[in-house]
């Protein structure tokens, strides 16, 4: 007999001792690796994206469009590697989304974006500001969410002890980037009398100046005395209330003018932008005792690319527990409202129990057919192969997710394949008895091993392709067919090296041991049973025309089924999520007060859904954003017009209807509140698979924007109309209304006053922009100072 490879192979292990140790390394490689490889909810996708901001103050929509738009369209398309440029152009700023085909090497992608812009810079008119790159990753998620509340305390209090906590939280390894939402900062507001500055001929931006002036401090050199030698630091920053009070910001009359004569200064909150709030739903057993929304205030936490969520989040809960005795008041709840580090650890835990129930499953199927001796040599193999697959997985850089750990159970039936084959032909030959066990076994394997090879490679060929799938899906799903590839290679090693040592010494009888005859194939129960079925067709022309056509129909029919929509079709299954997002947008000119009206007759509804656990209300500013949020840029979503409720769930072991269900139960009534209020609410559910825009998108082309705008319209009314298309919606802005005020340049100048002052004096007035910091050590925020007026003179 001539040794084939997979002979020579089995020939080499069959009997070896290094056989043993190689099984033993082999298991202790697998297990030490499941430890080392990060667990994380999504895989990681290599497709490089990024936000470029311009600012252009004054500038009308168009004005932006055609000065700042239009020619970094033109730049950034050209460089190589970018598959889309998304561009919108506002009032005073212009942002654009740049996105790389997928497989671009991120780090290249950005540099090359960096220095197109760079070589660029002088092609601005004057008053564009440079342009604001800000990097986008799948890294960028918060991981973790701690909801700080209280009943005692308001948002500016809980805004304050956010930020010592903050400062803990970034102490922990791997902790990336770290968020507060919500609460009010510490600011020094300088609230400015209009009569007592013109009483003083003093204007808000010679106040300004004169802060600024006097809030500088330098390292000024050093002198020698005395053979020693001196520093010498000039000037002394503003510290104190009673600094910034007792300013000399102008002279009337010969004598000094101080600012608190002219303003009132207050240290404290400043004002409202946003409202965060925390709820409980009536699945919580919290409900009874707080059945209201109270103020919160929302810590998002990030990891750093490769880290494992389960162990980092476990590290900041642990660290945050420890601070509850010292840094935390006891009156103030600390609740998590995310824990994406928990979840992939349970949907990690879940496949792996899945894993282990179908190799026990396959096992007992083997032992049936070979008894107990042919099931040991699939439980031993099986295991051996994912141990390699798991050291694939980390020496590959992978992560454990669902997706990496799905193909694990996808090829379950597939890679045991290799085993049960060399092990069933090992086992008839043992029962034939017509060569001494070792040729026999060597023999068997000969027999089967290069068709068993050539098998291998068949089904990865057919499973391969879908590693190259275009768009986001390719990436994010190649994990599968790459792990499943790699799992099937090994299978094949372990069925050619371990499978043989185990056969041979598992699967042969033992001399002196009394067993029956052998049992002949034809006798068998199962050659009986598939013989009563299958011979009637053999022998019968007719029933095997009928048995023919009969699954020609079915083919038919099965396939028909996608056409005449019987069966949906869609790339993934819907995943059963623990949470959803109510995504609120009220027309433009809404006051954050009217926004938080809905949002929070919304969030009492949804306080009735027996499912819910908690929600957060966001009001004028975005939630800690999804994976879905990182590709729509929720991040972005901030006005006094925008809301967003973060809404929590049982998990998904104590209730009985999908995450997908409760969107669909509670979208009927939440659009009833929202088309009460003018508003328009979308139910975002996260995606089971890559996020994309939306379901449905239409782009819309045209001569002009008039033109755009019409036709748009006619779209969008059909969408809204179209069955089954629900939370229709579009990037444009509803008109609002807009006071121009025109400066008499003529009459300025004969009063000795600049154009440009009136225009600098309202914008900081009216916007409160900070001028400068308060330089206080005990503060972890920047405090920062900002000119007002009093609400009564803006509006008079």
């Amino acid at each position: 007999m001539q040794e084939g490879i997979s002979g020579k192979i089995a020939h080499f292990f069959i009997n070896s001792k290094l056989t043993i140790l190689l099984m033993i390394g082999l298991m202790i490689i697998g297990v030490y690796s499941s430890f080392l490889i990060p667990r994380e909810e999504e895989p990681q996708i290599n497709v490089p994206m990024a936000d470029v901001l311009v600012g252009y103050p004054g500038a009308n929509p168009t004005e932006v469009e055609n000065r700042v738009v239009k020619p970094l369209e033109k730049i950034i398309s050209n460089i190589k590697g970018v598959e889309h440029v998304h561009s919108m152009a506002m009032n005073g700023q212009a942002v654009m989304v740049i996105q790389f085909y997928v497989g671009e090497d991120t780090e290249r992608s950005y540099v090359k974006l960096y220095d197109e812009l760079m070589k660029h810079e002088n092609m601005f008119p004057q008053g564009v500001y440079k342009p604001v790159v800000k990097t986008r990753s799948i890294d960028d998620v918060p991981m973790l969410g701690l909801t700080l509340w209280s009943e005692h305390y308001d948002d500016y209090d809980l805004r304050q002890i956010a930020e010592e906590l903050t400062s803990e939280i970034e102490k922990v390894k791997d902790v990336s980037i770290t968020k507060v939402i919500g609460g009010r900062n510490r600011q020094l507001k300088v609230s400015l009398d209009k009569d007592k500055m013109a009483g003083n001929g003093i204007d808000a931006l010679e106040i300004m100046q004169m802060i600024q002036a006097n809030n500088s401090s330098s390292q000024s050199g050093s002198f020698v005395n005395n053979d020693t030698e001196y520093l010498i630091t000039t000037g002394r920053f503003l510290e104190t209330k009673e600094d910034v009070e007792n300013l000399v910001v102008g002279v009337n009359n010969n004598m000094p003018v101080y600012l608190k004569q002219v303003a009132s200064i207050q240290d404290g909150p400043s004002s409202a932008k946003t409202y965060v709030s925390f709820g409980f739903g009536q699945a919580n057993e919290s409900f009874k005792n707080f059945n209201s929304d109270y103020p919160a205030v929302t810590i998002s936490i990030s990891k750093v690319k490769g880290a494992d969520a389960m162990k980092i989040s476990e590290k900041i809960l642990t660290h945050v527990d420890k601070l509850k005795q010292t840094l935390i008041p006891t009156d103030v709840h600390v609740d998590v409202t995310r824990n994406y580090g928990e979840t992939a650890s349970d949907k990690v835990g879940e496949l792996l129990l899945h894993l282990g129930v179908a190799i026990l499953a396959v096992t007992i199927l083997v032992m049936l057919a070979m008894g107990w001796r042919g099931g040991l040599v699939v439980f031993f193999s099986v295991p051996l192969t994912f141990a390699l697959t798991l050291f694939a997985y980390y020496m590959l850089g992978y992560t454990l997710n669902r997706i990496t750990l799905f193909a694990l159970v996808f090829v379950v039936g597939i890679v045991v394949d290799d085993s049960i084959i060399i092990a069933e032909n090992m086992h008839r030959h043992f029962k034939m008895k017509r060569l001494p066990f070792k040729q026999a076994a060597i023999y068997a394997i000969n027999e089967v091993g290069n068709p068993t090879i050539l098998a291998t490679f068949t089904v990865i060929a057919a499973i391969l392709p879908m590693a190259f799938v275009s768009g986001m899906m390719g990436p994010y799903m190649s994990p599968m067919p790459i792990g499943a590839s790699i799992a099937m290679i090994l299978s094949l090693f372990v069925a050619l090296t371990v499978t043989p040592y185990l056969g041979y010494h598992l699967l042969q009888e033992k001399e002196g041991q009394a067993h029956k005859e052998d049992e002949s194939l034809e006798t068998s129960r199962i050659y009986k049973f598939y013989k009563k079925i299958e011979q009637p067709f053999l022998d019968n022309p007719k029933k095997r025309n009928v048995m023919l056509v009969i699954t020609l129909v079915l083919l038919i029919g099965s396939v028909l089924m996608f056409f005449t929509k019987s069966v949906a079709v869609k790339m993934l299954p819907f995943d059963n999520k623990n949470e959803f997002q109510v995504v609120i947008d009220m027309p433009e000119g809404t006051t954050l007060e009217r926004t938080a009206v809905v949002t929070q007759e919304i969030a009492q509804y949804l306080t009735t859904i027996p499912e819910v656990v908690d929600y957060q209300n966001y009001i004028g500013a975005s939630a800690p954003i999804t994976f879905n949020g990182l590709v729509r840029h929720y991040d972005l979503r901030g006005g006094s017009n925008m809301a967003d409720i973060q809404v929590n769930l049982l998990h998904k072991e104590h209730r009985d209807l999908q995450s997908h269900d409760i969107a669909k139960l509670v979208r009927p009534n939440i659009q009833k509140i929202a088309k009460k209020y003018h508003a328009n609410v979308k139910i975002v559910e996260v995606p089971p698979g890559p996020p994309v825009l939306s379901t449905l998108v239409a782009e819309i082309y045209g001569p002009n924007y008039d033109e755009q705008i019409k036709v748009a319209k006619q779209v969008k009314a059909i969408l809204e109309n179209t069955v089954d298309v629900v939370d229709a919606d579009w990037m444009v802005e509803d008109n609002q209304i807009e006071y121009r005020l025109e400066v008499d340049k003529e009459k300025a100048m004969l009063n000795g006053i600049a154009p440009q002052q009136v225009v600098g004096n309202l914008t900081y007035l009216l916007k409160e922009y900070p001028i400068a910091n308060l330089y206080d050590e005990t503060s972890n925020d920047n405090v920062s100072i900002v000119l007002a007026l009093d609400d009564k003179d803006k509006t008079s």
